[in-house]
């Protein structure tokens, strides 16, 4: 199982063997402490939980440092857990994850929190058509029908409406890696990324292999 936590650091772009220009993001990935590994018997599933980002001893409270006592691992900022089975656990509790996890080519899944945008229309939101623009419509940029009078007389739940957008958990899946640089701890992930900059990243194996 590959699996890391990274920092987004932005996007750039880098030219391949022919001179194509390949729009990539930079992802500062590792190195990631095992933590801890959650069986059936003790957590009821299979999960491995990883850290990141380096912390101050005066910066964790008692929980957190007695967690990371029994590890024998130093504190860390971030923790995260992927989800994993039996048979692909090939890791133990204080082993040091490495951003070489990951080779030129492999297809890898990227979760993180997308951007936040406010509160924002139904146009912008959900993609809605305006209504006519001319004079004495009345109606340009506003929801749709609510639905009849009197039966049923509300509104359904699920109705697409104006309302707070983005901050959601997103996943991109078969994200190609352009690149690893290993003494940086970075890697390079072709395409966009979900997130701000600085932003904290879940990187895995892609679950689906693209066709």
């Amino acid at each position: 199982m590959k699996t890391l936590i990274g920092k987004k650091v932005g996007m750039t772009q880098i030219f391949d063997e022919k001179g194509n220009v390949i729009p990539v993001t930079v992802i500062e990935a590792g190195p990631c402490p095992v933590v801890q590994i959650k069986t059936v018997e003790t957590d009821g599933y299979m999960a491995v939980q990883l850290g990141f980002g380096s912390v101050k001893e005066n910066k964790v409270n008692k929980p957190e440092a007695g967690h990371f006592k029994k590890a024998n691992v130093a504190a860390v900022k971030h923790l995260r857990e992927f989800r994993a089975c039996e048979e692909c656990l090939d890791v133990k509790v204080g082993d040091e994850i490495k951003v070489d996890t990951f080779a030129i080519g492999d297809k890898v899944d990227i979760q993180g929190i997308t951007k936040g945008k406010g509160f924002q229309g139904v146009i912008k939101r959900h993609g809605q058509h305006r209504g006519p623009m001319g004079h004495g419509s009345m109606y340009h940029r506003r929801p749709g029908s609510m639905g009849s009078t009197s039966t049923p007389g509300r509104v359904f739940k699920g109705k697409k409406l104006p309302g707070h957008m983005g901050v959601e958990k997103v996943t991109v899946q078969n994200l190609e890696v352009v690149k690893v640089d290993l003494d940086k701890n970075a890697i390079l992930i072709k395409g966009s990324v979900p997130g701000n900059k600085g932003s904290i990243l879940k990187i895995r194996n892609a679950v689906k292999a693209s066709k």
